[in-house]
């Protein structure tokens, strides 16, 4: 059952609406003013929250302010109930991030439309897309849809890149987000030696480039196709109008650029501190997680020497070494460019 926190100050509104939302088969948990209405969504996570706006103790905009800073509640949809129709305030409670608003008086074919409107929308951008351009597609148009916007992605293009093929280069400016449709792709620092490290591995599904985009500065990685690949490329503006236009869309690539960083911090601590041995088998493992398909009994894939050197930090001739010795101890085979991992628990005991 649907779960609605209702945050109203005056009793007979609030149980009116209640009463209301319980005929209509909602779960309705209430709170007389805005500082008992955050300990209620704090504790029971409701599913949409409706929100008066001139209240005791908190404002309906403080309330907004406090959940909006809660990774557990920022998401939730909340509409504003209020009697105040000026300009300034349904300004102000936009820029906070609010779904919607309820102007008092109502009736309650119009207060269940919106209700069920924020749910379905918010439900959309839930679900999970497949991880293909049907997929991205799917996700574009929704977002279009629910927020009216005339012109979204009507550029996108899809690129064929072969093998070792330069898909954005460091230094260069953005000008859209590429979606992997198929195939993997590195991205990669040069340093001023021609030396390369490895930032990243990605496969079909993934979004590449956002964070320069983001930041609206220059690539700081150059990013190549390891296979044949096809690329998806969202113009810039597109991309913004999704950031700025829905907070789940927003929150889908802040989450996507937090674990990357802890992703990138946790390997380049283990690059400084352990052995080559052990960082092989780091590598090994982390080429694992990102490339493993699902049902894939035992896990292989074809990478240059040069390549997972690169991920790793260190010479060819190094991990060359080290991948002898991890098939003589049966760790691993090796079949031309293509290792198979066959004792994973001890490549990752070995990195422990």
């Amino acid at each position: 059952m649907v779960k609605i926190l209702l945050i109203e100050d005056n009793s007979d509104m609030r149980e009116n609406i209640a009463e209301i939302l319980d005929l209509s088969d909602y779960k309705v948990i209430t709170a007389e003013n805005g500082k008992i209405g955050v300990e209620l969504a704090k504790k029971e996570v409701p599913d949409l929250i409706i929100c008066d706006i001139m209240m005791p103790e908190l404002d309906g905009f403080g309330v907004l302010r406090v959940l909006a800073k809660l990774p557990y509640t920022a998401s939730i949809p909340f509409i504003f109930l209020t009697a105040k129709t000026e300009k300034e305030d349904f300004r102000k409670g936009m820029t906070l991030g609010a779904d919607d608003y309820i102007t008092k008086p109502f009736d309650d074919i119009e207060l269940l439309d919106v209700i069920e409107t924020r749910l379905r929308k918010h439900k959309m951008f839930k679900k999970d897309y497949t991880p293909n351009l049907e997929g991205l597609n799917e996700f574009i148009d929704e977002a279009r849809g629910i927020n009216q916007l005339n012109r979204l992605s009507e550029e996108r293009s899809l690129r064929k890149f072969k093998k070792k093929e330069i898909i954005f280069y460091e230094g260069n400016l953005p000008h859209g987000l590429y979606f992997i449709n198929s195939g993997k792709v590195k991205t990669y620092k040069t340093n001023t030696d021609g030396k390369e490290y490895i930032t990243g591995l990605y496969k079909e599904g993934d979004f590449i480039g956002y964070m320069s985009l983001l930041e609206e500065m220059v690539y700081n990685e150059s990013a190549m196709a390891l296979e044949e690949s096809e690329i998806c490329t969202i113009p810039k503006q597109d991309f913004f109008n999704l950031l700025s236009s829905n907070r789940d869309v927003a929150n889908r690539f802040i989450k996507m650029i937090s674990n990357n960083l802890m992703e990138i911090e946790e390997r380049l601590l283990k690059l400084a501190y352990n052995s080559v041995r052990k960082r092989v088998a780091e590598s090994l493992i982390y080429l694992k997680k990102k490339f493993e398909e699902e049902g894939q009994e035992t896990f292989e894939m074809s990478i240059s020497r040069e390549d997972l050197a690169n991920i790793v930090g260190t010479s060819p001739e190094s991990v060359i070494r080290t991948l002898s010795d991890f098939k003589e101890e049966g760790l691993i085979e090796i079949k031309a460019s293509k290792i198979k991992l066959l004792e994973v628990d001890k490549l990752k005991n070995m990195r422990n």
